[in-house]
């Protein structure tokens, strides 16, 4: 008898069909769910035919959440594990080696775990303790790497897979859930594995030294960033401030700006951008921004933090090391962008000391910094920021050591999301091994299988990025949908024009705050042909010249169906 797992849709009272082969119909129990529901099956070939059972449900047919499912599983997302994979998972629930006495006990030490209230996959704890010198900064890394090991099903699962996937309210695990969020999850009040990358720091967040061992940990809390942020602005008033693991939390927010500090220092760019934050609200969407806690950004201080140090320990020779790289902005984008500002300087007749960035005398972390951020020409800044973005390059994971621009650093590796990245599993078995911690695995052997990891990790950011646009794009169908069936007064959005091209717009609506693409062709000019000016900063419509950073309204007038893109109105403010 075999078993397998596959997500599919409720046709009919007794009838299902497969969602990645929807031309695969079934019988299924009667009372399986409703027509539209996502579920997961079990298929039993113990005969003929073979037997469907619903292992779970995973969406209500008419939410929002049925939707998402049926984007990633039509992109080939799988919503379950193997068999076999499913009974590896089942064997580390019946050995989970966490009373090894080879780990290093640390429960009595006040670790916790920060991540969104949502979140089940922990990866992460922290403990940051002042020492005479500095501080001592512990950071408790999930140790994925013990269960998911080289040949068996786990690992090849996570090869297959690369990494965890996320839409809003909805995550597709790497590892089967029972051990993403479950014996692997650094869970509140539970006593797990973890690997803990110890780094010494004096007063100015300066890392003097760094280790890695095994050990015990108990995460004593799951705290969300609201929480946290809450109890640095109320202090002694807020009920975190009575708990064993206060202190760490106030020396964390110490460390976090001592390294934000550093970075600055370095010229590492801090984009003043706000994510939006799409949730799910029964049937629809609804899009939030959501504008980043100090906390994230302290949190994530260490966490780039480990992942620096973490490369510093693999970056020797005769260690199969994973990297992520990350280049500098080539220079024919950062002259196109001088030439762009420079433009719009004098197109709106701005101040050109005050505007102009001067490169070759300033970095340009520099000039970010000083843009103004309120007053009349603060949304100027947001689209001069938003061009500067646009200079970067993507990153890459590689086989050999090289700086990342990005974080300011000459290597960096993923140590930081051993459960959610399979590269992150392969990176801890070697670190472990070059610290002595574990045996040497075949070199050889390992130098082809760093090879299918990098290519395993480089694949899932792909998967990640189709994914998200995928999920963007109908979340937008769904939105501009809803707004056609309001009154032509009620379409109207103000926004901000934040760059062009040929062939179409950027505008960054205020609400919802979304980037709109408005493609040029698509708008209403009484046959008035643009042309773009000024090295991108405006273009000329019929007797109208609107350059970046003006402020207008868009107004959702249709759907093509010809090239399925939406188009719009447009008037100025």
């Amino acid at each position: 008898m075999s078993r397998e797992r596959f997500a599919a849709e409720i046709v009919a009272a007794g009838t299902a069909r497969s969602v990645a082969a929807p031309d695969n119909t079934f019988a299924v129990p009667d009372d399986a769910g409703s027509p539209g529901d996502i579920v997961l099956l079990a298929r039993t070939t113990s005969g003929e035919p073979p037997v469907h059972n619903v292992v779970c449900s995973l969406a209500d047919g008419l939410s929002a959440k049925a939707a998402l499912w049926r984007l990633a599983l039509g992109l080939g997302h799988p919503a379950s594990h193997s068999t076999a994979v499913l009974a590896e998972a089942d064997a580390c629930l019946r050995s989970p080696g966490i009373d090894d006495p080879a780990l290093l006990d640390c429960t009595s030490m006040p670790f916790v775990t920060i991540d969104n209230a949502g979140s089940r996959d922990l990866d992460q704890a922290i403990f940051v303790e002042a020492s005479s010198d500095g501080f001592c900064v512990r950071y408790a890394l999930a140790d994925a790497s013990y269960y998911v090991r080289p040949g068996s099903a786990l690992f090849e699962e996570a090869i297959a897979r690369g990494a965890s996937y996320y839409m809003p309210g909805v995550s597709i695990p790497m590892l089967p859930r029972s051990l993403s969020e479950g014996l692997i999850s650094l869970c509140a009040k539970e006593a797990r594995r973890s690997v803990v990358m110890e780094m010494q720091l004096d007063t100015e967040g300066r890392c003097s030294s760094a280790k890695l061992v095994r050990a015990k940990i108990r995460s004593r809390a799951k705290l969300t960033y609201a929480a946290v942020q809450a109890f640095y602005a109320a202090g002694d008033h807020h009920p975190l401030a009575g708990t064993a693991y206060a202190e760490s939390l106030r020396c964390l927010a110490e460390v976090g700006k001592l390294r934000i500090a550093l970075a600055r220092a370095a010229d590492v760019v801090s984009f003043h951008r706000s994510e939006v934050d799409v949730q799910i609200e029964g049937a629809s969407f609804s899009l939030v921004s959501d504008r980043r806690l100090p906390i994230e950004r302290y949190n994530e201080q260490i966490s780039l933090l480990c992942n620096v140090e973490g490369a510093r320990m693999i970056a020797h020779e005769g260690v199969q090391g994973v990297f992520k790289v990350h280049g500098p902005p080539p220079s024919d984008k950062l002259e196109r962008f001088v030439r762009l500002v420079d433009a719009l300087v004098q197109v709106r007749g701005l101040d050109r000391d005050s505007w102009r960035w001067h490169r070759g005398r300033e970095p340009l972390a520099d000039y970010i910094d000083r843009l103004p951020r309120s007053g009349p020409h603060a949304h100027v800044s947001q689209a001069i920021e938003r061009q500067a973005m646009m200079t970067n390059i993507g990153s890459a994971f590689s086989t050999g050591a090289a700086p990342h621009h990005g974080v300011g650093a000459e290597a960096y590796a993923r140590f930081s999301a051993p459960m959610r990245e399979v590269v992150g599993v392969f990176t801890h078995k070697e670190a472990l091994e070059h610290a002595g911690l574990i045996p040497q695995g075949d070199p050889e052997a390992d130098v082809e299988l760093r090879e299918r990891v990098v290519t395993s990790a480089n694949r899932a950011r792909q998967r990640q990025s189709r994914l998200t646009k995928s999920v963007n794009q109908h979340v937008l169908d769904t939105l501009m949908a809803r707004e056609l069936k309001m009154g032509e007064r009620q379409r109207w959005r103000v926004g901000t024009l934040l760059g062009m091209s040929a062939t179409k717009l950027y505008v960054q609506l205020d609400l919802p705050p979304i980037e709109i693409k408005v493609y040029v062709r698509d708008l209403p000019r009484d046959g008035a042909r643009p042309r773009i000016l000024a090295h991108g900063a405006s273009f000329q419509l019929g007797d109208r010249e609107i350059a970046v950073g003006d402020r207008l309204e868009l107004r959702v007038s249709g759907r093509s169906e010809r090239s399925g893109r939406w188009a719009f109105e447009m008037r100025f403010l």
